[in-house]
């Protein structure tokens, strides 16, 4: 029997709650063999902004997932050059792992963006389902997305989850103005920002 597998790509900068319900709740719905945080060092498409440096999204990102052994740190992306595209890695995944089932997680913001990647038609095709995690007054048009990427819609599942809105963008704006952040990450997350002053 083929294993089923979750990809879960991102910069984690840094990783919250948020990443954790989205990892929890598809490992659960989509009943899960493995979950592989793919962590990305330099993203296509954040080349313009300042992204905290890998060696510390690394330990905060390990830091979070230690204590479920059902959640791996997939070193796919890392262990090669850039630029590191999402399509790249799920056919690389799929030549280590013949036959398995790749179930691909997203934010409902990522969904939106999903026809501008790259290969996207490609990707779509190489996995066998796309779970998607909205946040709150998140909406998405699946005529407007099949439009501009056919077949995507029979392959979308929106997963159960109880809607919070954090985000690593407003964490960073938090963290540099001194606002309250410390219940949005977990205690290991929040014990290495404070440590080495990140983010301010």
């Amino acid at each position: 029997m083929s294993q089923r597998i979750g990809f879960f790509g991102g910069t984690f900068d840094p990783p919250h709650i948020g990443h954790l319900i989205l990892a929890g709740e598809a490992f659960h719905q989509f009943q899960l063999d493995r979950l592989l945080w793919v962590l990305s060092p330099e993203p296509p498409h954040k080349l313009e902004n300042a992204v905290t440096p890998l060696r510390h999204r690394l330990a905060m990102l390990k830091g979070m997932i230690a204590d479920n052994a059902a959640f791996e740190l997939s070193q796919i992306e890392m262990e090669r050059p850039g630029p590191h595209y999402t399509v790249d890695s799920v056919r690389l995944l799929l030549q280590r792992e013949p036959g398995a089932d790749i179930v691909l997680l997203l934010g409902g913001d990522s969904l939106a963006d999903l026809p501008t990647w790259r290969f996207a038609p490609e990707l779509v095709a190489g996995v066998s389902k796309i779970g998607v995690m909205r946040r709150p007054g998140d909406s998405s048009d699946s005529s407007a997305l099949e439009a501009k990427l056919p077949g995507v819609t029979k392959k979308l599942h929106f997963m159960d989850a109880l809607l919070q809105s954090v985000s690593s963008r407003e964490l960073r704006r938090r963290i540099s103005n001194g606002e309250m952040y410390r219940y949005y990450v977990t205690p290991e997350v929040y014990g290495y920002i404070e440590r080495n002053h990140l983010y301010r």
